[in-house]
């Protein structure tokens, strides 16, 4: 795994040790109202690109503001020791996106360990695009996200599970945490602006707490799947 933790593009805020657990349900439409929708065609979907807002009275003139057009590649994701690590060759950006322990506490190398949690530091939203995920390999995913408006609070955020079976796309101005793999890897296909401006919330600093993404199956779920 390529990621150099020097690189990354935010080092991550660390020192809160308190959680905000969030509500998990199942993605399906109706879930998802707000949100975003369920992808069955990466390819054929459309990104919607916002145009820019004027800055007086005088409007953006029309075929302007709009034209930078979407980009694409992989956003990868890797567990590493207790560390969700993230490269998105889309915008050639680094993450480190969480830890399933307290990062003090956390290993950031080495084989991945076992985990029922994601702590995660960040989120943020777009406010001139949507944005889509589509899991390359089939794996199941958690990603944590909430409706439009600055003034969210963690308790703001659901964590909508996903099957591995259909991808998502999220509307522009939604708030949305690191999409968190069930498996150790995964590879996703990422579209979106090409021009695209990031408004972001840092949990730990400015709540003193990490957003908690449930990694468990519920009961029923483990069963079928042959858990212990």
């Amino acid at each position: 795994m390529g990621v150099d933790p020097a690189q990354i593009a935010y080092a991550p805020t660390t020192g809160a040790r308190r959680l905000a657990t969030t509500p998990v349900v199942d993605a399906d439409d109706a879930a998802l109202t707000g949100f975003g929708v369920l992808v069955d065609d990466p390819h054929a979907f459309p990104i919607q690109i916002v145009r820019w807002p004027a800055q007086g009275w005088r409007p953006v003139d029309e075929n302007s503001g709009d034209q930078g057009g979407v980009t694409e590649g992989r956003f990868e994701f890797w567990w590493r020791g207790d560390t969700l690590f993230a490269r998105n060759s889309a915008v050639g950006d680094d993450y480190l996106f969480g830890w399933s322990r307290w990062p003090e506490e956390a290993a950031t190398d080495g084989p991945p360990s076992a985990r029922r949690k994601a702590l995660i530091w960040r989120a943020n939203y777009h406010p001139d695009g949507g944005q889509l995920f589509w899991p390359l390999d089939g794996c199941r995913f958690v990603i944590p996200l909430a409706l439009p408006g600055d003034d969210i609070t963690p308790e703001s955020f659901v964590s909508f599970r996903f099957d591995g079976r259909r991808g998502l796309y999220i509307h522009p101005g939604v708030w949305h945490g690191a999409v968190v793999p069930f498996d150790d890897h995964a590879v996703f296909l990422d579209r979106q602006g090409r021009v695209h401006a990031r408004v972001s919330v840092d949990f730990a600093r400015e709540f003193g707490c990490y957003l908690e993404v449930p990694l468990e199956d519920p009961p029923a779920e483990a069963d079928a799947r042959g858990a212990p």
